[in-house]
Parts: C-alpha cells; sequence; structure tokens
C-alpha cells in the first residue's frame, strides 16, 4: 500500500473511532459505561457496531470492490472472518470481508480510546 493510501486509511479509521466512541458516549452518559456496552454486545442495542460501518462504508463511498479492496489492502494480516452464508458475487464477498474486518478494528480501537476516555472520568465522591 502507498504511503498515501496508508495515510487516508489511517484518517478514515481515526474518523469513525472517534465518531463511534463520540455516539456511545452520549447514548451511554459516559465512557466507562459505553465501553461495558461495546465489550459485552457490540451489535446490541444502542450499539450496532456493524451498521454503523455499513454507514461509514457508505459515507465514504467503500461500498464497492474498489473501496474494499482499498480496506482490504490496508489490513492485510487481520484474522479472516466468514460469512456464514456465501454471499452471492464476488463484489459482495469482497464488501463483505472488508466490513467484517474493519468493523473488529473499529471495535478494538474503539474499546481503547473509551477506556483512555474513562481515565480522565472525575472521581465521584460523597460528602
Amino acid at each position: 500500500m502507498a504511503l498515501y493510501e496508508r495515510q487516508q486509511f489511517d484518517f478514515l479509521l481515526q474518523t469513525a473511532v472517534e465518531r463511534f466512541v463520540e455516539r456511545l458516549e452520549q447514548r451511554f452518559r459516559g465512557p466507562s459505561p459505553a465501553r461495558e456496552h461495546l465489550q459485552l454486545d457490540p451489535e446490541g442495542e444502542g450499539v450496532w457496531l456493524s451498521k454503523f460501518t455499513a454507514a461509514v462504508f457508505e459515507d465514504f463511498l467503500l461500498n464497492n470492490v474498489d473501496g474494499a479492496c482499498f480496506v482490504l489492502r490496508a489490513l492485510p494480516r487481520q484474522p479472516v472472518e466468514l460469512a456464514t452464508a456465501p454471499p452471492p458475487s464476488v463484489e459482495d464477498h469482497l464488501i463483505d470481508l472488508a466490513q467484517r474486518s474493519f468493523t473488529r478494528l473499529l471495535r478494538a480501537k474503539s474499546l481503547e480510546l473509551l477506556e483512555q476516555h474513562a481515565g480522565y472520568e472525575p472521581v465521584q465522591t460523597e460528602g
């Protein structure tokens, strides 16, 4: 992958993580509850990780063969998680594989950022 493409992918990932974490923190009123929800049920109510990834792919025009290949080229060492039912075409398969790979990375990076944010939460004291 060329350096400019790597830079573009890193920007895409950073943007997606920041947007996702911000939404989770607002929805669950803070980084600690948001992290817990993401950790326990990434597809659960209010988290919807795969739906968020699909929206990112649509917003950044990655929901096509070229976009999927761009993402996959950036993640050559990621483990492969295949769909239970094979997609009907090569295009659908590539997009599905790219979204699954990106979703896994987005979750990991979001958990890291939420952990950092939780470290800066004010301590509640009674008194």
